[in-house]
């Protein structure tokens, strides 16, 4: 009895850290204390830039491969082969680990595409000029509090959950907007995680935020409303606001979850193109010292 009641202390510490953490290694080695892989690789070396790190890992099997995180979104990991000869490599993964205030969401990207990358006992270089393909979630995890959501169950719905991002990401990069709509237009380029989400709460959940923070005009006099998720949603402003592929997704508070659960998943959907261009310069980067 002790031990489960240590156990689920231990469980409800370590998601608030994953919650609430702006550290990426201290929200990564969280999850992997909890799923038990935190001894599957070891680090050969580390190289480092201002908002890019590469480590080159080994597993087990002696295999090796490279990893390459940025600062900006702690969250992901974009896993590749070791270079050749002439310093070419192959993507094979995007890795995401992202926390919320009551579990995690955890899955593999299958990735298509190729980069450059020389590395030596001092420097390394990095470039992908390529294209990256994203091509399917091949695996995953979910916590929802005491719940561990494991294999097809969980596969399902992560691939369900991407299909609803990836939908609302390319809207709201579009700068499009309804006839009627009261949308404020698209946030700034190179948005900030936080200001990503003091932009977008209010347009995409107004019934969540204070008054003054509301868009203007977002109801009107003969507006209906319908409750879901314990949220009476305003059915006018979702059809006047939002394209028909997302009005259901909204007004059943399907929206609202993805975005509490998932925000960083749908921050890095949104920032792609941006973390596409970063990754297509030439990136000069320092081996760290052991």
């Amino acid at each position: 009895m002790r031990f489960c009641i240590i156990k689920r202390f231990f469980l409800i510490y370590a998601i608030a850290l994953l919650a609430f953490t702006g550290c990426a290694s201290l929200v990564e080695k969280t999850g992997k204390i909890l799923d038990g892989s935190g001894f599957a690789e070891k680090t050969i070396a580390v190289y480092r830039a201002a908002d890019v790190e590469i480590q080159e890992v080994q597993n087990k099997a002696g295999e090796r491969s490279v990893i390459i995180m940025l600062e900006q979104f702690p969250t992901m990991k974009i896993r590749g082969s070791t270079p050749d000869e002439q310093g070419e490599f192959s993507l094979a993964s995007l890795d995401y680990l992202g926390g919320n205030s009551h579990g995690w969401n955890e899955y593999r990207l299958e990735l298509s595409g190729t980069g450059n990358l020389a590395m030596d006992e001092a420097l390394a270089i990095l470039s992908i000029p390529h294209e990256i393909e994203a091509v399917q979630i091949t695996s995953g995890r979910i916590r929802r509090y005491d719940t561990r959501i494991t294999g097809t169950e969980a596969l399902t719905s992560l691939r369900n959950r991407r299909e609803r991002i990836l939908a609302l990401a390319e809207w709201m990069n579009s700068g499009e907007s309804p006839a009627g709509s009261v949308r404020a237009g698209t946030a700034p380029a190179e948005t900030a995680r936080k200001d990503f989400e003091t932009y977008w709460k209010p347009i995409l959940f107004p019934e969540m935020v204070s008054k003054k923070n509301r868009p203007q005009s977002w109801q009107q006099e003969n507006d209906l409303w319908v409750k879901a998720e314990d949220i009476r949603w305003n059915t006018g402003y979702t059809e006047r606001a939002f394209p028909e592929l997302l009005r259901s997704i909204r007004d059943s508070g399907t929206m609202l979850r993805d975005w509490e659960e998932a925000i960083d998943w749908l921050y890095i959907e949104y920032e792609w193109n941006r973390i596409a261009e970063l990754l297509s310069r030439e990136i000069h980067l320092i081996r760290a010292k052991k």
